[in-house]
């Protein structure tokens, strides 16, 4: 019992655990067989998962496509693989066979205000409360991701600064746009508004993020900061 709780992978030494050593390095660091090792978990009494991935991945010349082609029968004739580890490996396979033939996202440009707004007021526009949102961009202004930053009542909402950069800089975007709506519908922004939009560029002037604008949304009309010189 010894023996085999020694090749479990929480036994390890730090530095050699594949789930730590992805969050600290990053998956790029990662061997395929340490991969693996991460979805089947253990390895048996003889071997760590990352010994017994290394002996799978070998018996198909290292070849993950081929690899892919093998059935869950095939996956369990190894030692430690029962059926839910095969059928781990099995899905992951599978997964990245869909990611290769999928198409590539195509991301939307902001090339103006309007596109922001065009792009943004379906999801906000006609809402009956306030919400905040944040488009993140690349250094082509192309959306990297959308996401809402924060959620209030009919007359406002807050918004953590710390929170809209920690996205920021996990992304890796360079440039920012602010969004939210007036559910009543007045396009004028409020002293905390204006406040807000300062406080988010000094932030991302510190951080060297830019804030290239800050939508109001109304159902079918719009107010942009960077448009009044207010940025």
């Amino acid at each position: 019992m010894e023996e085999n709780n020694s090749f479990s992978i929480k036994n390890w030494n730090e530095d050699d655990r594949p789930r730590e050593k992805m969050l600290l390095k990053g998956r790029i660091a990662l061997s395929d067989a340490e991969l693996i090792a991460i979805l089947i978990g253990s390895g048996n009494r003889q071997e760590s998962a990352v010994s017994l991935s290394q002996r799978i991945l070998a018996s198909v010349s290292n070849n993950l496509s081929e690899l892919g082609r093998r059935s869950i029968s095939e996956l369990m004739e190894f030692k430690g693989i029962g059926e839910a580890k095969a059928i781990c490996i099995a899905a992951a396979m599978e997964l990245g066979r869909r990611r290769r033939t999928g198409e590539a996202l195509e991301r939307k440009k902001i090339t103006s205000s309007n596109s922001v707004f065009e792009y943004v007021q379906p999801i906000i526009g006609e809402l009956p409360h306030e919400e905040f949102w944040i488009l993140y961009l690349n250094n082509s202004n192309k959306i990297i991701k959308s996401a809402q930053l924060s959620k209030g009542g009919i007359t406002g909402t807050v918004v953590d600064v710390r929170l809209a950069f920690k996205e920021a800089i996990q992304l890796g975007a360079v440039g920012i746009i602010l969004a939210h709506n007036h559910p009543s519908g007045t396009l004028k922004p409020s002293q905390a508004d204006i406040h807000l939009t300062k406080k988010l560029k000094t932030a991302g002037d510190s951080l060297d993020i830019k804030v290239l604008d800050h939508l109001i949304i109304t159902e079918k009309a719009y107010f942009s900061f960077a448009d009044e010189n207010m940025l």
